[in-house]
């Protein structure tokens, strides 16, 4: 229960973050069973839902299982982001834009926090380049709040 307390924490803090900085005009939902954990504007105006991860490791490609894009894209008349967040950026990626995405099948866990079980699903593996927006951490910026945070949780 904690890890769902934990990512809660950071979905609301980053939607207030979009909010008060950045214009959006959203509402987090992470509560409730949808497939999407904010909805909302944009700063353009534009209706939005957001799917968002954070992740503690970084990898390569970013992966988005296809049922869960599936959900997002039947949703009418927004715009659909998936937002990842890792130790090395953030990816926003316009789900409506993609095009040219591969299947593949993953061992993944069966569900995100509870049991161990690892099954086949389908999922979509979106390099770096195929993001709308990234923004890098570099060297010469100060650490992450993220880091102090995931270091903490590592070590016990």
């Amino acid at each position: 229960m904690k890890k769902i307390t934990a990512t809660n924490k950071f979905e609301k803090a980053f939607v207030g973050f979009l909010n008060t900085f950045d214009d959006w005009e959203l509402k987090w939902v992470g509560d409730q069973n949808l497939c999407y954990d904010a909805i909302g504007k944009t700063p353009k105006g534009n209706d939005c839902i957001i799917e968002m991860k954070f992740r503690k490791k970084h990898y390569d490609t970013k992966m988005l299982e296809k049922a869960k894009y599936e959900s997002l894209m039947a949703v009418p008349d927004c715009v659909k982001i998936y937002f990842v967040s890792d130790p090395k950026g953030s990816y926003w990626f316009w789900l409506d834009k993609l095009t040219e995405m591969n299947v593949i099948n993953k061992k993944c866990p069966a569900t995100s926090y509870w049991g161990k079980g690892r099954i086949n699903k389908e999922v979509y593996l979106l390099e770096e380049n195929q993001a709308s927006i990234v923004n890098y951490v570099t060297e010469d910026q100060p650490p992450s709040v993220w880091k102090s945070y995931f270091d903490k949780r590592e070590t016990k």
